[in-house]
């Protein structure tokens, strides 16, 4: 029989701040365990609201608890307490293996869902017009703030000039503004310090040699000076070995990469230390089923943008990604519940009416 675990500790990010604790909180409960919650410090009020709602519905006090504070405090203070016995966490690779040598001091169940550098192939026989739709959205959607977030684009030459023109000139029109209205189509960074690092990574492409073809600096005129918005940047002349191809902004800036066909575009995609999310558009089924067989990630699309919300499926990565898929789908429940072997003699070890009790 499957049992549960014990006490789970639940610590997300920012830019998911209801979902992703969502995901991990419900089946954690669902398995029998209790939680602890430490959501982002920059998203307090979701998540003390998301609790609030659980214990309206039901859900009895201690079952579901709620703390505060920061992660190198409270977040540590979690995986290192004995009455703790597994951890789940989404976020950052460098806080990732932080937690994962604090909770193999005392063998804790540990479920590390970290960062990516996700790449979009496009080939020469590819619908371009279905490939710009799904760059603008893997790219831009969510301000670049996600760890399935395509972050490189490597094209075909073949196509190269004309896909690039059409992915410029469509970048260049995205308005940036309140995400909560309309006509909006990019929203900000989640704040200054992470503005910041959008534009250090543009200034340091530069300097490495791409060139800034779209977007390239903060965004202030009228409204926007009151947030913290970057202008949508695509970098062309992007060599794999830049910095920008290889590791993780979380912004809205896209290295695009030209190469000469399927292989070295999966060698590409899969030079980095990250194995999250891939996509590839393509009309030809072998190229489409060469990129699932030797892409290294956790998923791959096929004429899909690298970001989606397939809650049914198993979700995860490889390499420096995490360790596995232990998020949406069956997996998730593997994971917050755990194998019991039991047996039992029934010639004369229990008795009937013992056993009629132990069925009621």
């Amino acid at each position: 029989m499957r049992v549960p675990i014990g006490v789970a500790a639940i610590i997300t990010p920012w830019n998911f701040p209801m979902a992703i604790p969502t995901w991990k909180i419900f089946p954690a409960l669902l398995c029998g365990n209790t939680v602890v919650f430490k959501p982002a410090s920059d998203t307090p009020a979701t998540a003390t609201r998301l609790v609030e709602i659980l214990l309206e519905a039901g859900v009895p006090p201690g079952v579901i608890n709620i703390v505060h504070g920061g992660g190198s405090e409270v977040g540590i203070s979690l995986v290192e307490h004995p009455d703790v016995d597994l951890v789940s966490f989404t976020g950052s690779t460098g806080v990732g293996k932080r937690i994962s040598e604090v909770a193999s001091k005392t063998l804790k169940r540990v479920s590390l869902e970290l960062g990516g550098k996700n790449a979009q192939i496009v080939m020469d026989d590819a619908n371009l017009e279905l490939a710009l739709e799904g760059v603008l959205w893997g790219a831009f959607g969510t301000t670049g703030q996600r760890c399935t977030a395509t972050s490189r684009l490597i094209v075909h030459e073949k196509v190269y000039d004309k896909f690039v023109d059409m992915v410029v000139d469509h970048t260049k029109k995205l308005r940036l503004g309140d995400g909560l209205k309309p006509n909006v189509d990019v929203g900000p960074c989640v704040n200054e310090g992470q503005q910041r690092t959008v534009d250090e990574y543009v200034k340091i492409g530069t300097e490495e040699g791409a060139r800034v073809l779209a977007g390239g600096k903060t965004a202030k005129q009228g409204d926007l000076a009151r947030g913290w918005f970057y202008e949508p940047t695509v970098l062309g002349g992007v060599t794999p070995t830049m910095r920008v191809a290889r590791e993780e902004i979380f912004g809205p800036v896209l290295s695009v990469i030209r190469i000469k066909s399927l292989e070295e575009a999966i060698d590409i995609s899969n030079n980095t230390a990250y194995g999250l999310s891939s996509s590839i558009y393509t009309q030809n089924i072998n190229n489409a089923y060469q990129a699932i067989r030797d892409i290294r990630a956790g998923i791959t699309y096929v004429n899909s943008p690298t970001i989606g919300a397939e809650a049914h499926m198993p979700f995860g990565g490889v390499k420096e990604t995490g360790n596995g898929h232990r998020e949406g789908g069956w997996t998730v429940y593997e994971f917050f519940s755990e194998w019991k072997t039991v047996y039992v003699d029934y010639s004369g070890t229990l008795q009937r009416a013992q056993i009629d009790n132990v069925e009621n």
